[in-house]
């Protein structure tokens, strides 16, 4: 296991498939103030380039991803 931030706040996407957990990234991620870190769970294999490149592509830094069983896990820091 990676060294991880506390988030600010925890988004549950377990089970649904792309673009869905990005698409309620892109929403929750608004709800923090630049600095704050938010935390994706995830079980779409495809989530990990997909978030990869929608933090890349947004200037919001991926902290850390860990891959527990099925479940992946994103903490993204608001830019």
């Amino acid at each position: 296991m990676v060294d991880t931030p506390t988030p600010d706040l925890t988004l549950d996407a377990k089970g649904l498939l792309c673009p869905m957990p990005i698409v309620k990234l892109a929403k929750a991620i608004k709800e923090l103030q630049p600095g704050q870190v938010l935390l994706l769970e995830a079980t779409d294999p495809g989530s990990v380039p997909d978030v990869t490149a929608w933090a890349k592509n947004t200037g919001n830094p991926l902290l850390a991803h860990e891959t527990d069983d099925k479940v992946m896990r994103f903490w993204i820091q608001k830019s």
